[in-house]
């Protein structure tokens, strides 16, 4: 992207680089010296933001952190932990950041989060290495039906948070050095217009550095790899009395210096 046009970096690169983005991390160190001077003359093309699709539509790996705010954490009742608190969203899940949420049944609930996509895969990366890891930074939506999140104990959040449409993502990947402060910007929630979240992301617990190393003293991270850093306060399942989606509501999730998120929640008429 460059403004509001973009490239075609298969045509622009001579087939060096494919249009498949899951490609392009594979090699990034190449793509990333490539960038800096064969888009120069590249021919740009209108974008129509309202078609764009996931960036990062089949990573291997999906981590998300949970408890990672501390007012949100203060709001669900729960204390923070001395390190992360990790778990998945199976990639089943990921969407586009205008396509529709089908409403599943049960409480669904909005979190707002900042998504990491790695760039270099490694293991045992150091937090002061990190961000040379890390591809880009894009925004993320964390549906989470809450019902069946509760069944059972421990709860179920990988399952509960993995149906499909839970995890739309985009509208672009930005890359770190477009940022003054990557570890700093600006997330929101709303809904029907209304602002439910509002936070910083310097408000995180544990910063992008340190989840990646944290994750990666224990699995090797691979290109292409997301990372769902965790929700400020204001979601549905916090407040009282209790708010939860219904068919129809539309969510939009932003965030500063990369774009926002747009899903129309639906209904399912086998479930709702």
């Amino acid at each position: 992207m460059d403004g509001a046009d973009a490239i075609d970096v298969a045509r622009a690169s001579r087939g060096s680089f494919s249009a498949d983005p899951q490609s392009i991390f594979e090699t990034w160190a190449e793509f990333g010296i490539w960038a800096k001077t064969g888009l120069t003359d590249a021919p740009r093309e209108p974008v129509n933001f309202g078609e764009l699709q996931c960036p990062i539509p089949a990573p291997r790996q999906l981590f998300a952190v949970g408890l990672n705010y501390g007012a949100h954490n203060t709001e669900v009742k729960r204390s923070s932990s001395a390190a992360p608190v990790v778990f998945t969203k199976f990639v089943s899940s990921i969407s586009g950041p205008y396509d529709p949420v089908h409403h599943p049944g049960g409480d669904l609930d909005w979190e707002a989060e900042l998504v990491v996509v790695i760039g270099r895969g490694g293991h045992h990366i150091s937090v002061d290495a990190a961000w040379g890891h890390v591809a880009g930074l894009t925004v993320g939506q964390d549906f989470s039906e809450r019902v069946s999140q509760r069944t059972g104990s421990p709860p179920q959040w990988s399952l509960a948070k993995s149906y499909a449409g839970f995890a739309p993502l985009g509208p672009v990947i930005v890359t770190p050095d477009e940022f003054a402060r990557p570890d700093d910007l600006a997330i929101q929630a709303r809904v029907n217009g209304e602002i439910v979240q509002s936070a910083r992301t310097s408000e995180l617990i544990f910063g992008v550095p340190e989840l990646i190393s944290y994750l990666s003293e224990i699995v090797t991270l691979l290109p292409g790899d997301v990372i769902f850093t965790g929700t400020p306060a204001g979601t549905g399942i916090g407040m009282n009395p209790q708010r939860f989606l219904m068919a129809g509501d539309v969510v939009e999730t932003t965030i500063e210096g990369i774009g926002s998120l747009r899903n129309v929640v639906t209904a399912d008429s086998e479930l709702v």
